[in-house]
């Protein structure tokens, strides 16, 4: 079997005294290179290449990690599950003002979020807004799109939220645009199977109370 050049030539060189502990270095790295080849030739020769290939691809497949996020991985949460439907909210502002709106709640996108869209009863309305919350795998966090009639600035943060198994209740916090900050709890009550949500806010002072939102069932139209 003939020798490939690169070895014959370290063997001259350490044959011939030159700098011999650095090419036996080299010499035992081209022998395991020659190994290497001879155990794969070895191997192939021994399974022919359509049979490599699937259980090459059946090996990366199983390696390759499940994606946390994506088309195929819907957002499902049961205790969102009891928002879904339609109500009728009161809210209740901190100077004492009082609206009411219509809320239709349902899955959308996919299910990959959660609509929650708001309607003023009067007429014609004051007031109409769109939340989605969804829910981000990688982070293990909900996250909250608060869309309403008040244009891109108020609407352009997201909110973050966190589960409270034991209190039945997502607390949202956001961070505004002009450095202040905003939290919304939507809670569940299980005795009466309505919802409340509690908006506060804190610019430069205490937190205070920005509007408190009651749900209750909207009863079907005759």
């Amino acid at each position: 079997m003939r020798l490939p050049d690169d070895i014959v030539e370290c063997l001259g060189a350490v044959f011939a005294g030159e700098n011999l502990v650095a090419h036996l270095k080299t010499l035992a790295f081209l022998a395991s290179r020659e190994r290497r080849k001879s155990v794969k030739i070895a191997f192939m020769k021994r399974f022919p290449l359509f049979i490599v290939l699937p259980l090459f691809a059946v090996t990366m497949s199983a390696q390759s990690p499940t994606p946390s996020d994506g088309r195929d991985v819907k957002f499902e949460d049961p205790l969102f599950d009891k928002l879904v439907g339609n109500w009728r909210v009161v809210r209740k502002f901190g100077d004492g003002r009082t609206a009411e709106n219509t809320v239709r709640v349902g899955w959308v996108l996919n299910h990959q979020f959660l609509e929650l869209h708001y309607l003023d009863v009067a007429t014609p309305p004051q007031y109409e807004a769109m939340a989605f919350i969804g829910f981000d795998h990688k982070m293990s966090r909900y996250v909250l799109h608060w869309l309403d009639i008040f244009g891109g600035r108020a609407s352009e943060v997201i909110g973050y939220g966190t589960l409270d198994e034991a209190a039945h209740s997502f607390y949202f916090t956001f961070n505004t645009p002009d450095g202040g900050q905003f939290m919304n709890v939507y809670a569940f009550d299980p005795a009466t199977k309505n919802w409340t949500s509690v908006m506060r806010q804190k610019s430069k002072g205490p937190w205070s109370l920005f509007a408190e939102d009651k749900f209750t069932p909207l009863a079907p139209k005759p």
